[in-house]
């Protein structure tokens, strides 16, 4: 059974930073893609960031690049987000998933990220003014 656990969640002033973790199970990073999306309220999901096995890249969507840094434990099976210089925009529930392959369904998250293998249940961040 695969699972996907996310914590490290909560609230932080504008500029302040938070790093997320996500525990996984029963899937292998080497053959998985592995990254975060994002829900705000009212909005579309967002691919946050990926990393792809087959290539080694990591991938970040613009709204966050310079600010957000992926990263893994693979012995450990774990995934972290840092999030520097946060936001009011960036709050949101963060979920991690896994993707065979491929980042392209993660960095998508088309038809609410139907074609994504793997979704973890999120943790909330808020970022005040």
């Amino acid at each position: 059974e695969v699972q996907l656990v996310e914590s490290g969640g909560g609230s932080v002033q504008g500029g302040g930073s938070l790093r997320l973790s996500c525990q996984a199970s029963g899937v292998s990073f080497d053959d998985y893609a592995i990254g975060w999306f994002r829900q705000a309220p009212g909005k579309d999901l967002e691919g946050v960031s990926c990393f792809t096995p087959t290539d080694g890249k990591t991938y970040y969507a613009d709204s966050v690049k310079g600010r957000f840094t992926l990263s893994s434990d693979k012995a450990k099976n774990m995934m972290f987000l840092q999030m520097n210089s946060l936001q009011p925009e960036d709050s949101a529930v963060y979920h991690c998933a896994a993707d065979w392959g491929f980042c392209g369904g993660i960095l998508a998250m088309k038809d609410g990220g139907a074609s994504v293998d793997y979704k973890g249940q999120g943790t909330q961040v808020i970022v005040s003014s």
